[in-house]
């Protein structure tokens, strides 16, 4: 099985009464009934009138960029460019991508996934009425896998979608998906919500997704997920297909991520909230252990020092079950909750101690920031060329990393010896030769000092990796 990035857009539909017309299906209440249907007259009535209001809103997004290739494949094998430097000929080879995007405010401001702008060096964003605009990107966020584009209208106001409430989809509701599928062009299919809360998916950092049947597919990254009254619900992101192709399995980020990434983009910058804590999945064997009723929450196996959740009381081996009544049973799920607050919001959760629930109010904040020290390593040691940066809980979750993660962490190894060498984004230099780092200035020392002979200790994802080198 794999997971593809596609997108898919959500129609939560509400099935009306055989005296619902179109035109009053098109100005549904804000709180629809949900009814099964009772006649065929009422199986038969169509979203034409909905999608007519939404697919002016929904764009085509065109990526263009310029890659170097090797003329020989050869050289495209690690093992020879050890040997042979990294060389052989190259020769530059455009490289084109298409997603699709959603106008949310009429200045021209267009959410769409990172995914699909990422790497791109001119982006064009076509409406539905053909004309195309280029576009620059203000916000390009990987944590997400969010970006918002912005184009200039002239002054002219574009149809837009306003965010409906995601927390109020509901599965079995009817989803629609809106975006430009393998390039033929805008395309609508329907299906239903299958499932809510998916935190498995490896698509985001903040992984929390709606899944749906409706037909998605490659193109169909950054599509609007609307609901019958023609408002946003979420923004298509990922298909899971062994052909690349839809197979009834799609996901889509909830629109209240994509509303608080928007309203967080006027700020400088994306800065999500922060709890301060990390965990893990209560299993029925934790549950057991620790006196809870039934598996579920996230059990608290770190603490940051000072920081929201410790201020408010919270320990190690305290079990958080739910913030603002909507339960977590993941770290994933734990995460999205908290970044769909802003900086200094209070959410209430409910916290299981030594197995008896209670009420926690935690005040969160923006994770603290330390001078990271970014350096390029030089010289002649294994993790020569590599970008290193000392760690801080901003850094942490900058590199996608564990909130508490201290020490000295590769933001990227270049195309480098580090490369060479192995080192990726978001290894943790933990020692060399047996000398702990803690800075870029001790890890500078500890290369410099190795005499040509390097025993490195390094943390990859928990996993602790060791790694000899001479030269």
């Amino acid at each position: 099985m794999r997971v593809s990035r596609a997108g898919g857009l959500f129609f939560a539909a509400a099935v009306a009464a055989s005296t619902l017309t179109c035109a009053a299906l098109a100005k549904a209440p804000a709180t629809p009934q949900y009814v099964v249907p009772q006649s065929m007259a009422q199986v038969s009535l169509t979203f034409a009138p909905i999608v007519k209001r939404v697919a002016p809103a929904v764009v085509n997004v065109y990526t263009r960029s310029v890659v170097q290739a090797p003329v020989n494949p050869f050289f495209s094998d690690p093992f020879f460019r050890q040997f042979f430097g990294g060389g052989g000929l190259s020769r530059e080879r455009v490289q084109q991508s298409l997603g699709s995007g959603v106008i949310v405010r009429s200045d021209g401001t267009i959410m769409t996934n990172n995914h699909v702008v990422q790497g791109g060096q001119d982006i064009v964003v076509a409406l539905s009425d053909k004309r195309e605009f280029k576009a620059r990107v203000l916000v390009a966020d990987p944590r997400t896998d969010l970006a918002i584009l912005k184009i200039d209208t002239h002054g002219e106001a574009l149809p837009t979608l306003s965010f409906a409430d995601s927390d109020k989809v509901q599965v079995g509701d009817l989803v629609l998906a809106v975006g430009d599928p393998f390039g033929v062009g805008q395309t609508v299919t329907m299906g239903i919500v299958s499932a809510l809360a998916r935190t498995q998916v490896s698509a985001s950092d903040y992984q929390f997704f709606i899944q749906t049947d409706a037909a998605i597919n490659p193109g169909n990254s950054g599509g609007a997920l609307v609901t019958t009254d023609g408002k946003l619900a979420g923004i298509n992101t990922s298909i899971v297909s062994n052909s690349g192709g839809s197979v009834g399995i799609g996901f889509a980020i909830p629109s209240n991520m994509v509303r608080r990434i928007l309203e967080g983009a006027g700020t400088g910058g994306v800065k999500l909230a922060w709890f301060g804590a990390d965990g893990q999945p209560v299993t029925a064997e934790i549950a057991r252990s620790i006196g809870l009723s039934r598996p579920g929450g996230v059990l608290l196996k770190s603490v940051y020092p000072g920081g929201p959740a410790a201020q408010a009381g919270l320990k190690v081996g305290d079990v958080v079950l739910a913030i603002d009544g909507n339960g977590v049973d993941d770290m994933q799920a734990l995460n999205y909750r908290i970044a769909t607050h802003k900086a200094g919001d209070t959410p209430t959760m409910k916290v299981a101690t030594n197995g008896r629930e209670h009420d926690v109010v935690v005040r969160l904040s923006l994770p603290p920031e330390t001078p990271r020290q970014a350096t390029t390593i030089g010289g002649h040691n294994p993790l020569t060329g590599a970008r290193v940066e000392n760690l801080s809980p901003a850094a942490a979750l900058d590199l996608q990393l564990e909130p508490t993660s201290e020490g000295v962490a590769v933001v990227s190894p270049g195309r480098s010896i580090a490369a060479n060498q192995g080192f990726e984004a978001g290894d943790i230099i933990r020692s060399i030769n047996g000398a702990g780092i803690h800075n870029v200035g001790e890890l500078n020392r500890a290369l410099g000092q190795a005499n040509g002979h390097w025993d490195m200790i390094i943390d990859r994802g928990g996993r602790r990796l060791t790694l000899s080198v001479d030269g």
